[in-house]
């Protein structure tokens, strides 16, 4: 869930998900509406950003990413895991495709050795690794389509999507500042540093 709230110039959208609270039940989420949550936070807009699947093996968490601040919408609990402050009118993450946004958020990505990862790669050479996949656009698309999924994608001119399978354990490092991009199905790719 991203709610966005408006104070002034700034807009602060936090980002929650379930991920250890609970398997975000269907029929309570198929319920859920932007109009209920704007009433329920207290947020003038909000995207409602699943379902969403994680695609990396582990989550180590620190700082802001481990509040233990939860908010429940429509009655399932979420945890608050990053926000993201703009200024009024500038793009927020989720938002605009292909559009790198900056996340405020202390977390370590692990993605296991022989597994496959998911790249997409932006014409300066900077490479985003997919951290979850999205049923949002495509609500058939699983796990197994991710390697073929370039033929699914709108990629724009000097951008490419491959899969490669890392040797060794690959940890990706937010530092405190995530930069996150969407493809065009609103699946999720952190910058690998």
């Amino acid at each position: 869930m991203i709610p966005s709230v408006t104070q002034g110039s700034t807009v602060t959208t936090s980002i929650y998900n379930t991920l250890g609270y609970n398997a975000c039940p269907p029929v309570q989420w198929a319920a859920l509406t932007e109009d209920r949550v704007n009433r329920e936070f207290g947020s003038q807009l909000a995207k409602l950003n699943g379902p969403r699947h994680w695609v990396l093996d582990g989550i180590q968490a620190s700082g802001s990413s481990k509040t233990g601040q939860t908010f429940t919408f429509g009655g399932i609990e979420m945890g608050l895991r990053a926000t993201l402050t703009t200024q009024i009118g500038q793009p927020t993450v989720g938002n605009q495709f292909y559009v790198p946004n900056e996340v405020q958020r202390d977390t370590v990505w692990i993605y296991h050795a022989g597994k496959p990862i998911f790249e997409l790669r932006d014409p300066q050479g900077n490479v985003y690794i997919m951290q979850s996949y999205a049923q949002m656009a495509d609500r058939t698309l699983t796990i197994e389509q991710l390697p073929d999924l370039a033929s699914k994608l709108d990629l724009p001119p000097g951008w490419s999507y491959k899969t490669e399978t890392p040797s060794a354990e690959l940890d990706l490092p937010s530092n405190g500042l995530a930069t996150v991009v969407n493809d065009d199905l609103y699946n999720s790719y952190q910058k690998r540093m």
